[in-house]
Protein backbone atom coordinates (compact mmCIF):
# COMPACT_ATOMS: atom_id res chain seq x y z
CA UNK A 1 0.00 0.00 0.00
CA UNK A 2 2.76 2.33 1.14
CA UNK A 3 4.41 1.46 -2.40
CA UNK A 4 1.47 2.75 -4.17
CA UNK A 5 1.33 6.15 -2.30
CA UNK A 6 4.80 6.33 -3.29
CA UNK A 7 4.52 5.53 -7.33
CA UNK A 8 1.74 7.45 -7.49
CA UNK A 9 2.95 11.13 -7.84
CA UNK A 10 5.41 9.40 -10.28
CA UNK A 11 2.89 7.68 -12.64
CA UNK A 12 0.99 11.13 -12.59
CA UNK A 13 3.75 13.00 -13.84
CA UNK A 14 4.78 10.45 -16.55
CA UNK A 15 1.04 10.46 -17.41
CA UNK A 16 1.11 14.10 -18.24
CA UNK A 17 4.32 13.94 -19.67
CA UNK A 18 2.75 11.38 -22.21
CA UNK A 19 -0.25 13.20 -22.60
CA UNK A 20 1.78 17.05 -23.37
CA UNK A 21 4.11 14.88 -25.72
CA UNK A 22 1.17 13.15 -27.89
CA UNK A 23 -0.47 17.25 -28.15
CA UNK A 24 3.06 18.51 -28.89
CA UNK A 25 3.63 15.54 -31.75
CA UNK A 26 -0.21 16.21 -33.24
CA UNK A 27 0.78 20.27 -32.94
CA UNK A 28 4.03 19.41 -35.26
CA UNK A 29 2.23 16.60 -37.22
CA UNK A 30 -0.91 18.07 -38.30
CA UNK A 31 -1.48 17.88 -42.24
CA UNK A 32 -3.85 20.83 -42.51
CA UNK A 33 -1.32 23.15 -40.27
CA UNK A 34 1.99 22.59 -42.23
CA UNK A 35 0.23 22.71 -45.83
CA UNK A 36 -1.20 26.50 -43.86
CA UNK A 37 2.73 27.02 -43.08
CA UNK A 38 3.33 26.08 -46.49
CA UNK A 39 1.33 28.74 -47.80
CA UNK A 40 2.45 31.70 -45.75
CA UNK A 41 5.82 31.01 -46.63
CA UNK A 42 5.27 31.03 -50.12
CA UNK A 43 3.36 34.13 -50.06
CA UNK A 44 6.49 35.55 -47.56
CA UNK A 45 8.82 34.57 -50.54
CA UNK A 46 6.26 35.82 -53.27
CA UNK A 47 6.21 39.35 -51.32
CA UNK A 48 10.06 39.31 -50.98
CA UNK A 49 9.61 39.23 -47.66
CA UNK A 50 12.39 36.18 -46.96
CA UNK A 51 15.18 35.32 -49.58
CA UNK A 52 15.38 32.29 -51.97
CA UNK A 53 17.85 30.14 -49.06
CA UNK A 54 15.78 30.96 -45.89
CA UNK A 55 12.28 29.81 -48.26
CA UNK A 56 14.15 26.75 -49.17
CA UNK A 57 15.31 25.79 -45.93
CA UNK A 58 11.95 26.77 -44.12
CA UNK A 59 10.28 24.48 -47.28
CA UNK A 60 12.36 21.48 -46.62
CA UNK A 61 11.63 21.54 -43.00
CA UNK A 62 7.88 21.72 -43.59
CA UNK A 63 8.15 19.18 -46.35
CA UNK A 64 9.74 16.97 -43.66
CA UNK A 65 7.19 17.56 -41.23
CA UNK A 66 4.76 16.77 -43.85
CA UNK A 67 6.30 13.59 -44.89
CA UNK A 68 6.05 12.41 -41.65
CA UNK A 69 2.41 13.47 -41.00
CA UNK A 70 1.41 11.14 -43.80
CA UNK A 71 3.65 8.16 -42.57
CA UNK A 72 1.69 8.87 -39.13
CA UNK A 73 -1.60 9.16 -40.72
CA UNK A 74 -1.22 5.73 -42.88
CA UNK A 75 0.34 3.66 -40.28
CA UNK A 76 -2.84 4.82 -37.84
CA UNK A 77 -5.21 4.02 -40.58
CA UNK A 78 -3.54 0.42 -41.10
CA UNK A 79 -4.42 -0.15 -37.03
CA UNK A 80 -8.09 0.78 -37.41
Amino acid sequence: MFHKLFTLPIRSVIKLAEKIQEEADDELYNIQHIQEKLLQLHMMFENEEIDEETYIEMEQELLTRYKIAKNREKDRKSFE
